[in-house]
């Protein structure tokens, strides 16, 4: 692996009251999700998709232990208030975060801007990978 600039196209991960439904559940409209195995990979993918968005975040397991799943230390998963399938999905970002994923949050406010953003992330590892909707969450491949 090529070495990577110190400085990334990342900002840090702030979750302020857009990133939320009403009832608190995480749900980040207009932002793809994408979670890596490595820290390594997720800064190999921010490095790559600098200029595509100036909105994007790099976090750490413990930012979405801690910040997205509302996971202190240890302990076990709290059921998150949901009224569709963002609980499940942040459950899974939960479990991934535990053996170590890493994960980039980036503005993709419609389906050319995503696209742009999966044609890079395909060609590296990643785990998983979802789009915010107003009313849906995306499965992205």
């Amino acid at each position: 692996m090529t070495n990577l600039p110190t400085k990334l196209p990342t900002k840090p991960f702030v979750l302020n009251k857009d990133m939320l439904t009403m009832g608190g559940a995480f749900y980040p409209t207009g932002y793809a999700f994408i979670l890596f195995p490595s820290e390594a990979d997720a800064q190999q993918a921010a490095q790559q998709l600098a200029g595509t968005s100036n909105d994007m975040m790099l976090l750490t397991p413990q930012e979405i232990l801690q910040k997205v799943a509302h996971v202190d230390g240890e302990s076990q998963l709290v059921d998150l208030p949901s009224v569709g399938t963002e609980g499940a999905t942040v459950k899974k970002y939960a479990m991934l975060a535990k053996d170590g994923h890493h994960a980039l949050m980036i503005a993709a406010p419609d389906a050319e801007a995503t696209e742009r953003i999966m044609t890079v992330v395909r060609t590296l590892p990643y785990t998983y990978a979802q789009q915010y909707h107003m009313l849906a969450i995306e499965d992205l491949e």
